[in-house]
């Protein structure tokens, strides 16, 4: 379509007062615009009723709207049909600087060229649609989480696919004497009630269960999932729409534990031992068979370890105790004794942990483990130290059980072999021994493999209630990412946007960086290393567009381009004038409104700063550096969200990748002989807003030590 541009100023808010309207009023034709107005309220009735009737009388298409921020009144300045680009006079302008002074004005003015250079390169964008598209969803695991997962899918109306591996449902639920109680006053243990469960799915018509089966491979995006499942009569092909991942746990391997005993005294058993001895019937001496009487439990055996586990299994408190209520069920005389580093017991839990501590025959305290041995009637003897009596224990016990812990079912096997480029297995948390990687700040459902959804004990460590709770959760998602396929939107963290990356193949080098480096394993390759898009895999961050040397990768309103034309428009004032100027890249997603929040406090900071916001920081190229440099700007900084082990960035890998291609920009600097200070990468989480007039003023004076950029009036 042929662009026709309105440009619309409001000046509430104090924007009027502060600015001299005139002068930004005067840009608009000077920038190509065919209709400028302003208005004390653009967001109100009358001021929305302006650009309404300019889109239908005048033809208007594509729309600037200077005044507040773009993460308020999205809805009332949706257009649809049109191209809306907003610039933020409110909170990054006047908010934050002083009203009618030449820097602040100068400040608009260019926030004003830059937002119109924008919006001229930009296209209307329409989703990508694909054909033949399947809305059910695979459920692999056939556990409690499995089971409903699968239950609350074909209760919202979508077709399930659930794959066991095991020949009958249930998984770890169905080898349970007992759960954990689910309901008020949480005292009493309860039967497992899998039998109900299981009938539940046989009965229902919309859940197809294929048990002593795995999945083969599964290859495609969202809504076009190719599924083969292996079976005990050979291969079955299925077409998905979202995938959730529920296989479970599996206890870690206790031979590992030498220090315990374990493997060497017969009386040493584990924690799932003893719940097959209670499912069976009693609980034993393995040596001898005689019913156990006397039982000791030492928690944490091989976690919060680094040699073993480094992490809490968190239900192992809440099994222990529950397994000395087995003990004291048997036989009302027999004693239990639980040793812990510490007891855990959340939330609602708290009251079984106390209905444990009102039992006069289960004994518990906090102390370490110093010596295991075994007497000669085959008792085990262990002795405590640094206990709460302040006097260390020694107790001989029938029975001797360990809470090994929880290792997720992923630690060894990939278990959905993925037909991807970047494997066949989930990124897993590389200190959490397999647990998938997921956004646990943000988007606590979501793995790095859009329409992948884990939930349950494979995720994290989960009680039967918790995992239930994570298993509805992990539905909802499965079903909200099929819709979204539908329609050609993302699912999230830009959830509803319809843009995706194009790519200019015919300039393509095959240098597979964007096949690498994005995070979410959007992009196959032929081959030869061509991208192969999948668009319904895509989270539109825009980390392959920064990772492309050649710059073939755009999307329709965000581009190398249009970007690139923002940065030209800055006004860079001349040595002489001793004004300097910065742009900062700043991440939409905790930066960005962390300056609004700046603003909203009204926090004063440096007024020759340029913000210019990018979907994450992962997705700024290296040539917006380069021709920000050699066009006389000052210093660049790149404000992001927070990376490393625990990463707050919405896109997993953005800010971390910037700062990797940030220490290659040395080379750059270096052949432009420029100061490597001119350039920084900031960490700012959202609460962090007050920080920002600080981090600003260090670097301007940073800035003022190197002196201006030698490349000013080229």
């Amino acid at each position: 379509m042929e662009n026709k541009l309105g440009v619309y100023i409001c000046t509430g808010c104090g924007i009027g007062e502060a600015l001299d309207i005139e002068k930004l009023t005067a840009m608009g034709p000077q920038n190509g615009a065919a209709v400028v107005k302003t208005h004390e309220f653009l967001c109100g009735e009358k001021g929305s009723q302006i650009i309404q009737e300019d889109i239908k009388d005048e033809g208007i298409n594509t729309i600037v709207i200077a005044g507040c921020s773009p993460r308020v009144n999205f809805d009332v300045f949706d257009y649809p049909g049109s191209l809306v680009e907003r610039i933020n006079l409110r909170e990054h302008v006047i908010w934050s600087h002083t009203p009618n002074d030449e820097d602040t004005q100068m400040l608009a003015e260019d926030y004003m060229r830059m937002g119109i250079s924008k919006v001229k390169k930009m296209e209307l964008s329409e989703p990508h649609i694909e054909e033949d598209l399947t809305k059910a969803v695979l459920v692999i695991g056939g556990g409690i989480t499995g089971m409903t997962a699968a239950i609350e899918s074909a209760k919202a109306g979508y077709g399930v696919v659930l794959v066991e591996k095991e020949d009958k449902l249930g998984g770890f639920m169905g080898k349970l004497h007992k759960k954990l109680p689910m309901q008020y006053p949480y005292a009493k243990l309860e039967d497992p009630g899998v039998e109900a469960i299981v009938a539940k799915i046989d009965n229902d018509p919309d859940i197809k269960v294929y048990t002593s089966a795995e999945v083969g491979a599964i290859a495609g995006q969202p809504g076009q999932f190719d599924v083969t499942i292996n079976t005990s009569g050979g291969a079955v092909n299925a077409k998905v729409g979202s995938v959730v991942l529920a296989t479970g746990w599996k206890p870690y391997d206790a031979t590992k534990l030498d220090t315990y005993g374990y493997g060497e005294f017969a009386n040493v058993v584990t924690n799932v031992q003893l719940e097959e001895m209670a499912k069976n019937g009693k609980i034993v001496r393995p040596s001898d068979g005689r019913p156990a009487k006397n039982v000791a439990f030492i928690q944490c055996a091989g976690q919060r370890d680094p040699e073993h586990l480094s992490y809490c299994s968190s239900v192992c408190c809440l099994t222990s105790l529950k397994q000395a209520m087995y003990v004291r069920q048997q036989d009302k005389n027999a004693k239990a004794y639980i040793f812990y580093k510490d007891m855990r017991t959340p939330g609602s839990y708290e009251l079984f942990y106390k209905a444990a501590q009102d039992d006069a025959g289960i004994f518990l305290t906090k102390g370490n483990v110093t010596s295991i041995t075994e007497d000669g009637a085959a008792n085990v003897v262990v002795e405590v130290n640094d206990t709460l009596l302040g006097a260390p224990i020694k107790v001989a016990v029938d029975l001797l059980v360990l809470a090994t812990g929880m290792v997720p079912t992923t630690a060894d096997e990939p278990i959905l072999n993925l037909q991807y480029r970047q494997g066949p297995a989930l990124p897993d948390l590389e200190l959490y021994n397999g647990f998938a990687d997921s956004n646990f700040i943000c988007f606590p459902y979501e793995t790095r493999r859009t329409g992948v959804y884990s939930a349950g004990a494979v995720k994290m460590p989960q009680t039967i209630a918790e995992s239930i709770e994570d298993a509805t959760g992990a539905a909802l998602k499965a079903i909200q990412v099929v819709e979204a396929a539908a329609k050609g939107i993302a699912v999230h963290p830009r959830a509803g946007d319809n843009t995706y990356p194009e790519f200019f193949l015919q300039r393509c080098t095959q240098c597979k960086r964007c096949t690498e480096e994005c995070p979410f394993g959007t992009l196959d390759e032929d081959e030869k290393g061509t991208p192969q898009p999948n668009p319904n895999r895509c989270r539109r961050c825009g980390i392959c567009m920064g990772a492309c040397p050649e710059r073939i990768i755009s999307f329709k309103n965000y581009s190398v381009d249009i970007l690139g034309s923002a940065i030209k428009a800055i006004d860079v004032p001349d040595e002489e004038e001793e004004k300097p100027r910065v742009v900062a890249f700043v991440c939409e997603n905790d930066a960005y409104p962390a300056f609004d929040m700046a603003g909203i406090n009204r926090l004063q900071y440096n007024p020759n700063v340029r913000m210019i916001p990018v979907r994450c920081l992962g997705s700024v190229n290296t040539v917006w550096i380069a021709d920000s440099l050699s066009g006389g700007i000052d210093g660049i900084l790149l404000i992001g969200c927070k990376y490393g082990d625990d990463y707050q960035c919405h896109f997993a890998k953005g800010s971390e990748l910037a700062n990797y291609r940030l220490e290659k920009v040395q080379e750059t600097l270096d052949r432009l002989a420029l100061e490597s200070d001119r350039i920084q990468l900031m960490q700012l989480a959202i609460n962090d807003y007050d920080k920002i007039p600080s981090i600003i003023e260090e670097f301007m004076e940073r800035l003022d030590e190197i002196g201006p950029n030698p490349y000013k009036g080229f």
